[in-house]
């Protein structure tokens, strides 16, 4: 039944299934690495990297419905662009696919972060790499800006869309401001959305955990005063794991009062740095873990590679093994209820919000990025290939990271 509900092709002849379930899972796992390696900023340039492949190229699904996962996997605790690469790969492939897809998305960032942890921990500080992220940065602004297009086109489709997309990008740029700040707000924006087309388009009055992480048994170089604290740690990012809701960027807030203010096991100047490893290293923001994990289990063990890598693992385990749990547990539901007329209206709704808050994410992003002509004619160059032209925002990523290198080089 599982099969059925997530596969996309479920009437393929009974002498092939088995062959193209198999295709199927190493398609998935050769995206989702591709863009573990590849995919850089934060859930909405995931997002937008996303859809390019799994709509516009692949034809997985259509725009709507992955507007409808975007919007739902901002209501389940977690990074939320990890569990849309967690869900596309249950849709693609099944039950497998769940697992396959969020592995392969979160691997290549753990590996890449190592490294750079033990760089950090033997040399004091972290790499520099301010004159690629340049051109990166203008890249990302493209890839956000074409996929609002996108997504624009096909979520507001009536009079009623368009007022929420207004409505919502004007929340959510007041959002920023200093005056309005709300915790958060995107998802008190897309609540409110979902509320306003359910009773628009259904036509009603009124709209009316924890995940058990099993340890492995731990190698007999790890002295048992050092287990208790990695024990400790794997639970706290459990919980962050289980609770953080919207934005990965959140997650300094949790880190800040979990690690440095109540544990003092970090100083904020290593938690700046683990925030700014998650944001140079492509894949999801909250790898950051992996770089934690790695320099705690490197001070508690006195300088123990093995100890530190150890750390390292079971920390990433733990941040992210509730997304697994709550879209395996929830992804059927949500398949069968996303077709109902209360849901349907409650979905366009947030599709609508999603618009407008990618366009806000999209000015942020430029705000911030574009201090100059050059960087801001790389930013319209890449847009104008991605409008033009069937290019893969892969290459237009990496070309952009070499002229930005050049330049600001």
């Amino acid at each position: 039944m599982a099969r059925l509900l997530y596969m996309v092709e479920p009437t393929d002849p009974v002498g092939k299934s088995v062959a193209t379930r198999r295709q199927r899972l190493i398609e998935v796992a050769l995206l989702f690495l591709r863009l573990g390696f590849t995919a850089f900023g934060g859930p909405a340039v995931h997002a937008a990297l996303f859809e390019d492949e799994v709509v516009h190229r692949r034809k997985w699904i259509d725009r709507r419905h992955f507007l409808d996962l975007l919007a739902a996997v901002n209501f389940i605790p977690g990074p939320n662009s990890t569990e849309l690469a967690i869900h596309l790969g249950m849709i693609r492939a099944g039950p497998w696919g769940l697992v396959l897809g969020g592995v392969c998305f979160i691997v290549p960032a753990v590996l890449i972060i190592l490294p750079i942890g033990w760089l950090y921990v033997t040399c004091g500080h972290v790499p520099q790499v301010a004159s690629v992220l340049v051109g990166i940065r203008a890249a990302m602004i493209a890839v956000v800006a074409s996929a609002f297009w996108r997504f624009a086109r096909t979520a507001v489709r009536d009079r009623f869309t368009l007022i929420l997309a207004c409505g919502a990008g004007v929340a959510g740029l007041a959002a920023q401001t200093d005056s309005f700040r709300i915790p958060q707000a995107e998802l008190i924006i897309l609540a409110a959305c979902a509320v306003a087309g359910a009773i628009w388009y259904a036509r009603i009055g009124v709209l009316s955990s924890v995940c058990l992480l099993p340890l492995a048994a731990a190698s007999p170089a790890v002295p048992a005063g050092v287990y208790s604290k990695l024990i400790a740690l794997a639970l706290f990012m459990l919980k962050v794991g289980a609770t953080l809701f919207g934005s990965g960027y959140v997650l300094l807030s949790y880190l800040q009062g979990g690690l440095v203010e109540d544990r003092g096991w970090l100083t904020p100047e290593q938690l700046t740095d683990a925030i700014a490893v998650g944001q140079i290293t492509p894949g999801p923001l909250l790898t950051t873990a992996t770089f934690v994990g790695f320099v705690l289990g490197h001070q508690w063990s006195s300088g123990s590679l093995v100890v530190a890598i150890l750390s390292a693992v079971l920390s990433t385990v733990a941040i992210f093994a509730p997304s697994f749990f709550f879209v395996a547990i929830l992804g059927p539901f949500w398949t069968r209820v996303r077709n109902s007329r209360l849901a349907r209206g409650a979905l366009d709704g947030m599709n609508a919000a999603v618009v407008a808050l990618i366009l806000v994410v999209c000015v942020a992003l430029a705000r911030q990025t574009l201090v100059g002509a050059a960087t801001t004619g790389l930013a319209v160059l890449c847009l104008a290939i991605l409008l033009l032209t069937r290019v893969n925002p892969t290459w237009v990523i990496a070309v952009a990271a070499v002229v930005g290198w050049l330049v600001a080089g």
